[in-house]
């Protein structure tokens, strides 16, 4: 079944959509909407190199997402103020690094549209040799301060979801 149907609820998802976005129930629709939501993820699947991502714990990742809505509607007022009223000499831009102990493709993913998506930073890459994240900040006043939040409400929220606990091995316990 899964070879045919790799992924039920995007499957779902598109139908529904369909159907939606045409406003009708005819049943013609639904044949369209049936087939459109089959063979997209079946021309899709190449395109997802890891898999598919396993969600641990869906309530952690629906919080991260109405945090980070907030920070960066936040983000916003606070870039518009800084562009329309200080000069631009006053502005600190800077590049910082953020070590990070995520290795979820999916989560370094995840972390990648949160940071792009927040106005003011801009992910610039991951160092491969020490891991790390490479990021520029708009108007950096304090590094501590954003490296702390970086692994704080970002980095462990998005562990929590996606990575599978590490079980403890017998030299662990002792």
């Amino acid at each position: 079944m899964r070879r045919w149907l790799p992924s039920p609820l995007l499957s779902c998802s598109l139908l529904l959509l369909w159907l939606t976005l045409n406003q009708t129930v005819e049943p013609a629709h639904w044949l369209l909407g049936g087939a459109l939501g089959i063979i997209a993820p079946l021309l899709a699947r190449p395109l997802q190199p890891h898999g598919h991502a396993h969600i641990r714990r869906p309530l952690a990742l629906f919080r991260l997402l109405w945090l980070s809505a907030i920070e960066i509607i936040r983000s916003c007022f606070n870039v518009s103020q800084i562009i329309l009223l200080r000069r631009s000499a006053d502005v600190n831009s800077q590049f910082i690094r953020v070590p990070l102990e995520l290795r979820s493709p999916h989560g370094l993913a995840l972390l990648s549209c949160l940071i792009n998506s927040t106005p003011g930073t801009v992910w610039v890459e991951i160092l491969p040799d020490t891991h790390e994240l490479l990021l520029h900040v708009f108007d950096l006043h304090d590094e501590q301060w954003w490296v702390d939040t970086i692994k704080t409400r970002y980095e462990q929220p998005i562990i929590e979801v996606f990575e599978t606990p590490q079980r403890k091995t017998e030299g662990d316990r002792r």
